[in-house]
């Protein structure tokens, strides 16, 4: 039985005008084959040499993958399709631990590029935190270190929320400063207060039965094997194969 992935007409349709442009001279590699590899690899969790004969040599799949991760393109097309989501009414936001192989757990900063990498009681490890709308559909996805609080996720991707009447979070983003910086967009935080609170916190509790569907989110991504433990070095590789998946998974 044939267990390859091969993009369909209609996700390669919807693919294709967010790809960059062919250059001039020699004809660019099978597009449609190539980004088929690549998401096979990464689903499977594979070295790129092992990749099937069928996607092509392993080092035009790898090429490919770098040159492209460098330049931002899948983050682009992530993006664009997650821009064109309807459901962002309510959005949602949350974070999870992706642990790092140690062919990409190095602390050190070598090169040009940043490894958002940290150290928590859990080993070495990255954090993802992520922003989805009211189908579940991941909107903004942000790498970190491990170590980096929820507050400070929140507070970085704030900026990019999309115009919501409330935002669900758990216990982990409850704070005085992320509640005004909402409420002074006109966000409505339907977040639990923490037990250590002086003052009872209010919030809409059937709302906040609606986070699960973030969580799935996580759930869906880690099925990926080289999400759910990265070993790719450089940040901009292992957020290009997260949006690739995100990409697959909820929005071709």
């Amino acid at each position: 039985m044939d267990h390859h992935f091969w993009l369909s007409d209609v996700q390669f349709a919807r693919l294709e005008p967010l790809l960059p442009n062919k250059p001039r001279g020699v004809p660019r590699v099978d597009d449609r084959r190539v980004i088929s590899g690549i998401i096979h690899v990464i689903r499977g969790g594979l070295m790129w040499r092992d990749a099937p004969a069928a996607y092509g040599p392993p080092k035009t799949l790898y090429n490919r993958f770098i040159r492209w991760s460098r330049i931002g393109v899948f983050d682009r097309i992530f993006a664009t399709l997650a821009a064109a989501s309807e459901a962002t009414d309510t959005v949602m936001i949350d974070a999870t631990h992706l642990k790092a192989h140690r062919t990409a757990a190095s602390l050190l900063k070598k090169g040009l590029f940043p490894r958002r990498i940290g150290r928590t009681k859990g080993g070495l490890n990255s954090k993802l935190h992520a922003v989805c709308d009211g189908d579940g559909k991941p909107l903004i996805l942000l790498l970190t270190e491990g170590e980096v609080s929820d507050y400070r996720g929140a507070a970085t991707v704030l900026p990019a929320l999309p115009e919501a009447a409330a935002l669900i979070a758990d216990k982990g983003y409850d704070s005085n400063r992320l509640r005004e910086a909402l409420i002074a967009r006109e966000i409505e935080p339907c977040i639990p207060g923490r037990k250590n609170r002086k003052a009872q916190v209010l919030y809409d509790a059937a709302l906040y039965k609606q986070r699960n569907r973030i969580e799935r989110i996580f759930g869906r991504l880690k099925d990926w094997r080289r999400i759910a433990m990265r070993y790719d070095r450089c940040a901009h590789a292992f957020m290009s194969a997260i949006c690739i998946a995100a990409t697959v998974i909820f929005w071709l």
